[in-house]
C-alpha cells in the first residue's frame, strides 16, 4: 500500500489511474510519493519514505534536485504532455504580434457607445492592420518537444523557419520537418529572423541568454517570443531595445513588475500549459511514472536520476538501489548477496553524472540483514524493496 500527497491540484483524469494500492494523505511527511505542479518545495523537509517527486510539467526550477538526489528521491518531469497548448499559445503569441488585434479590439470597446463606429473604424484600422506572418523568417531556438512542434506548425503559415538546438534529441530530429533550416548558432538566428521564439530550460549557462549583446544583433522590428522561463530574458535590456525600435513587440506568458504595462509588451497570464487537455496529459503521465516507480523500481522521465527498465517485476524480489557513481560498488552489491546465498538472475546499473542506480533481480527474498548490509555499503543512498 503506497500514500501519496498533492501539493497543488492535480487533474482527476490522471488521479483515477491510481487503484486501491494507493491512498491520498494530507501530510507530505506520510507520503510516498509527492505530485507537484507549481508549489515551492525547496524549504520543505522530506521524509526518509518519501520515494518519488512528480512534477505535471516539464520545468522543475521549484523543486531542489540536488538535494532530492543525495536523498534518494527521484524526481520526474511530463516532457511534451503539454507542448501541444503550449504550441497553440505561441502562435497566438505571433498573430497578436503581428496584428494589433489587442488595440483594435480596445478601440472597439472604447468607441462602442458611438453611433457611427462602422464608419469609423473605416478610418482607424489603419492603425492596427499589421502583416502577414506569411514569408517572415521565424527563428526556434531549442528544439525539444515544445520548440519542433512550433516549427513544424509555423512552416504550414507559410513562414520560413530556422531551428537551433546543438543538443537535440534523435527522436526530435526525426519529428522535425526536413523543411526547417538548421541554424549553426543562436547568432544566426538573431541576425537572420523576423520573429524569434525560445524554448529551452532555464539553467545557469541560459539565464539571460537574450540580453543586450543578443538584442543588438537582432534584425530591427525583430518580436520575441518567450513561452519558457522570464529569466531567459534580461527584460530591462528588452525594455530598452523596444524603447529604440530596434525589437518591435515582446510576446511573455510571465507577468511581472518590469513587464506589465510596459511599452511595446504583450503580456499573457501564464497560460502556456493551462489548459484542460494540457493538464490532464501531465497528470496522466505523472501519475503513470510514479507507479511504474513505486511498483517495478522503473524510471522514466527523472531529471536527477539516469533512466532504467526492467519491465514488470516477476521474480521473487526485485531490489532498488540509489546510490553515489562511484567505482566498484557493484562488486559490493553481489559480495553481498553471495554471503546471503542469494542469487542475482537479472540486474542493471545506469549512472547519470554523480548518481547511479541499480535493480537487483533475485531468486529469493531478501531478509533485514542483506537489507541492512547493502545501506551499509558507502555511497548508497536509499535501499528499497520492490516486492
Amino acid at each position: 500500500m503506497f500514500q501519496y500527497h498533492c501539493l497543488n491540484p492535480i487533474s482527476q483524469v490522471g488521479l483515477e489511474l491510481l487503484d486501491e494500492n494507493y491512498t491520498k494523505t494530507g501530510d507530505i511527511k506520510e507520503a510516498q510519493a509527492v505530485l507537484v505542479r507549481s508549489a515551492a518545495m525547496h524549504d520543505l523537509e522530506f521524509s526518509d519514505g518519501l520515494h518519488a517527486i512528480a512534477r505535471a510539467g516539464a520545468g522543475v526550477n521549484n523543486i531542489p534536485l540536488e538535494r532530492c538526489a543525495k536523498e534518494g528521491i527521484v524526481v520526474f518531469n511530463t516532457p511534451g504532455a503539454n507542448a501541444n497548448g503550449v504550441k497553440e499559445l505561441v502562435l497566438a503569441g505571433m498573430l497578436l504580434a503581428a496584428r494589433d488585434l489587442v488595440g483594435g479590439i480596445q478601440w472597439v470597446q472604447e468607441n462602442h457607445a458611438q453611433a457611427e463606429i462602422a464608419k469609423m473604424a473605416e478610418k482607424q484600422k489603419k492603425e492596427y492592420a499589421g502583416s502577414e506572418l506569411t514569408g517572415k523568417k521565424l527563428g526556434v531556438i531549442g528544439l525539444g518537444a515544445i520548440g519542433v512542434k512550433v516549427a513544424n506548425a509555423a512552416t504550414h503559415l507559410g513562414m520560413e523557419v530556422y531551428g537551433y538546438d546543438p543538443y537535440i534529441s534523435v527522436q526530435a530530429a526525426w519529428e522535425l520537418s526536413r523543411s526547417i533550416r538548421h541554424a549553426n548558432s543562436a547568432e544566426e538566428i538573431y541576425t537572420e529572423c523576423d520573429y524569434i521564439t525560445i524554448h529551452v530550460p532555464l539553467l545557469d549557462s541560459t539565464k539571460k541568454m537574450i540580453n543586450q549583446d543578443a538584442l543588438s544583433q537582432m534584425k530591427k522590428g525583430a518580436v520575441i517570443l518567450n513561452f519558457s522561463r522570464d529569466l531567459l530574458v534580461d527584460e530591462e535590456a528588452m525594455k530598452n531595445a523596444l524603447d529604440e525600435g530596434r525589437v518591435r513587440k515582446y510576446v511573455t506568458d510571465f507577468p511581472n513588475p518590469t513587464v506589465a504595462g510596459a511599452k511595446g509588451v504583450i503580456v499573457i497570464p501564464h497560460l502556456g500549459a493551462s489548459t484542460e487537455e494540457s493538464e490532464d496529459n501531465c497528470a496522466r503521465m505523472a501519475v503513470e511514472e510514479i507507479m511504474d516507480y513505486l511498483q517495478n523500481g522503473n524510471i522514466r522521465n527523472s531529471v536527477n536520476y539516469p533512466s532504467c527498465d526492467m519491465g514488470e517485476c516477476r521474480m521473487p524480489a526485485r531490489v532498488a538501489v540509489l546510490h553515489k557513481n562511484s567505482k566498484g560498488i557493484i562488486g559490493k552489491y553481489s559480495a553481498v548477496m553471495g554471503d546471503a546465498d542469494i542469487n542475482i538472475s537479472d540486474m542493471t546499473n545506469k549512472s547519470r553524472g554523480d548518481y547511479a542506480y541499480s535493480l537487483l533481480d533475485l531468486d529469493s527474498p531478501v531478509t533485514e540483514e542483506v537489507l541492512a548490509a547493502l545501506k551499509a555499503i558507502p555511497g548508497v543512498l536509499k535501499v528499497r524493496v520492490i516486492r
